[in-house]
C-alpha cells in the first residue's frame, strides 16, 4: 500500500483528470444504512491485502436497468437489473455510457440520461468498533466489509487531503477511527456530519489477532466479474429493451443477468430454467443499499443548451438514434 503522501498525490491526480473529462452478499457486509436516524457507527478501516492497490478501497460502478415487469407474467411488478459498468476496468469503454453521454447535450434527455448513468460506491474493510446497528448474526471473522456511498467517500477523501492528518488512518499504531453519522436533510438520509476521530488509537490485541488469524480481504474480489464479449452484447440488448419500456425477458437474459432475488420459477414465460454458462451478476441486498440522496458525480456536467421546441423525445426516438449509430459504426 502507498504512503499517505502518495495517496494524496494520486487523489489529486484523479481529481484533475475528472475535472478535465466531462465525459456477492453475506453478513460480512456491515449495513450501516439500516441504522436508526441520529445514530453513529464507529469504524476502523484497514488496508487492502492487494499491495498493488495504492488505496484502502476499490471503486464499484454499476448501471441500473429498469424493466416494466417480467415477460409472460401479467401480475409482475417493475424490476431493476444491475449490470457492471466497463469503466471499472477501462476508461471510456462502456457502450451504455458512450450512448448516454450524448443525451446530456439535449436538455430534453437529461432526466433519462441520469436514470441510466453509472452509480458509484466504494468497498472498504475494517472493524466495527461501535455498532449503531443491531445485528442478529455477526460473522465469526470480525473484519467486515463496508459499502460506502459517494457522500461518505468524499468526506474520507477530503480528510486524507488535510495536511493536519500526519499518518495513514489505517495505521495499526497511529490510525484513526471513522464515525458514520446518520441524520436526515430535506427528506433524504444525510451523512455529511460523518468524520474521522481527532485522536489516534492503536489496534487492540483482539483486532491484531483477527488480522493474524483471518488475514485481510483482497477488495477486488468483491467487485463483479468483468463481462466477456457475449455478456457485453447481452448488456447492450438489455439496455435497449429497458429504454424501450419492455418487460424483462428471462428466456433471453436469465442465463446472464437478472433482478436481485428473481428466480426462473417466478416467470410464467418458461417452464424450464435457462442454462447458466456464466456467473449471474446479481446484487445482494447489502450491496444494493439505496443511495441516500442525489449526488453531483452521478452524471457528467454539461452546459445548459437552449430549450428545444421538440423537447418531448420518446423512448423510440432514442432507440432510433442508438440503432442509427450502430448501423454507421
Amino acid at each position: 500500500m502507498a504512503t499517505l503522501a502518495e495517496i494524496r498525490a494520486k487523489l489529486a491526480s484523479q481529481e484533475n483528470r475528472l475535472g478535465n473529462n466531462q465525459g456477492g452478499g453475506d453478513n460480512a457486509v456491515y449495513a450501516h444504512w439500516n441504522a436508526a436516524e441520529g445514530t453513529t457507527s464507529r469504524l476502523r478501516f484497514l488496508p487492502d491485502s492487494d499491495t498493488k492497490n495504492d488505496f484502502f478501497w476499490v471503486e464499484r460502478n454499476m448501471i441500473r436497468l429498469p424493466f416494466n415487469g417480467i415477460k409472460g407474467d401479467v401480475n409482475s411488478k417493475p424490476h431493476i437489473v444491475q449490470v457492471p459498468c466497463i469503466e471499472m476496468w477501462e476508461p471510456n469503454a462502456c457502450p451504455i455510457l458512450a450512448e448516454v453521454r450524448t443525451w446530456f447535450k439535449d436538455s430534453s434527455l437529461e432526466e433519462m440520461g441520469r436514470k441510466y448513468w453509472k452509480k458509484r460506491s466504494y468497498v472498504f474493510q475494517g472493524f466495527v468498533r461501535e455498532a449503531a446497528l443491531s445485528e442478529e448474526n455477526t460473522p465469526e471473522n470480525p473484519i467486515r466489509r463496508f459499502m460506502i456511498s459517494p457522500q461518505i467517500f468524499n468526506i474520507v477523501k477530503a480528510a486524507l487531503m488535510d495536511p493536519e492528518m500526519e499518518e495513514l488512518p489505517t495505521d495499526h499504531e497511529r490510525g484513526l477511527d471513522f464515525s458514520i453519522v446518520k441524520t436526515s436533510k430535506g427528506g433524504y438520509t444525510d451523512y455529511n456530519t460523518s468524520k474521522y476521530s481527532r485522536k489516534e488509537s492503536a489496534l487492540n490485541d483482539q483486532e491484531r489477532a483477527a488480522i493474524d488469524s483471518y488475514g485481510l480481504h483482497n477488495l477486488a474480489d468483491y467487485l463483479p466479474k468483468r463481462p466477456n464479449e457475449t455478456e457485453l452484447k447481452v448488456i447492450v440488448e438489455m439496455f435497449e429493451a429497458s429504454v424501450d419500456g419492455q418487460a424483462y425477458d428471462p428466456d433471453k437474459f436469465g442465463a446472464y443477468y437478472k433482478p436481485s432475488g428473481f428466480r426462473m420459477a417466478e416467470s410464467n414465460a418458461s417452464a424450464t430454467p435457462a442454462p447458466a454458462p456464466a456467473p449471474v451478476a446479481e446484487a445482494t441486498p447489502a450491496e444494493s443499499a439505496p443511495a441516500p440522496a442525489p449526488v453531483a458525480e452521478t452524471a457528467p456536467e454539461v452546459k445548459e443548451e437552449p430549450a428545444k421546441q421538440e423537447s418531448g423525445k420518446r423512448a423510440e426516438d432514442i432507440l432510433a438514434m442508438i440503432r442509427s449509430r450502430q448501423a454507421t459504426s
